[in-house]
């Protein structure tokens, strides 16, 4: 636990010293959901309509920014090399990676949603629904996302490999996120949709690191 907690610190303290990286998630994702009004109009029925969809996918595209950058600067300059080398299993180092990650853009984009929802028009039915599938399904995003990037070390043109490779595993989650919020506007019961969601996240809690600890190993043996 001491090992978990002093590399998700020393991962936060990184993320504050190269702070642009939270900003330019959290601006795109902003700057993104406010394109929309700017492309289909400004009616607040339309917009109210897409508006679940739009923040959904906006905030999956978001968190994607900076997962190319989850393991590859450790990897980089050899620091990856030492925490494998550590007592502790990589798995746990892997995790805390994952969670530093989603303090750093799973947490800001949370806080910039209710914002982005009333500039949406988006019913007030489906507030707590969208703030709350944003708040189980982000970190399923920031889980199977470090799978990807676990993959794609000491690869050329990673970015484009990570989208190739996470982008198909992230449709469930954003099917489930905006299923719920469009049934919570209709009056319709989403508890199924919440619990399909949360187990999703418990399956990841375990595999995710599991297979980026096994990545990251094949990734240092070549």
């Amino acid at each position: 636990m001491n090992t978990f907690i002093s590399i998700v610190k020393r991962d936060l303290q990184l993320a504050i010293r190269q702070g642009m990286d939270s900003v330019m998630v959290v601006a795109f994702f902003i700057l993104a959901v406010m394109l929309f009004p700017f492309g289909v109009g400004p009616e607040a029925n339309i917009l109210a309509r897409i508006a679940a969809g739009v923040i959904w996918v906006a905030a999956l595209l978001s968190s994607m920014l900076s997962l190319e950058r989850l393991f590859q600067i450790d990897y980089e300059d050899g620091s990856l090399e030492l925490l494998a080398l550590q007592p502790c299993a990589l798995e746990i180092t892997v995790m805390a990676k994952i969670t530093a990650h989603w303090l750093t853009t799973g947490l800001p984009l949370l806080i910039a949603t209710p914002l982005l929802a009333v500039f949406m028009s988006l019913p007030s039915d489906g507030f707590w629904a969208l703030f709350l599938t944003l708040a189980i399904g982000t970190p399923s995003l920031s889980l199977i996302g470090a799978i990807g990037a676990a993959l794609i070390l000491g690869s050329q043109r990673g970015g484009v490999l990570l989208s190739l490779l996470v982008l198909p595993l992230y449709i469930p989650v954003l099917i489930f996120g905006v299923s719920a919020v469009d049934g919570a506007i209709s009056g319709l019961p989403i508890k199924a949709h919440l619990l399909i969601m949360a187990g999703m996240l418990v399956a990841a809690l375990p595999l995710c690191p599991w297979a980026g600890a096994g990545a990251i190993r094949q990734a240092l043996e070549t």
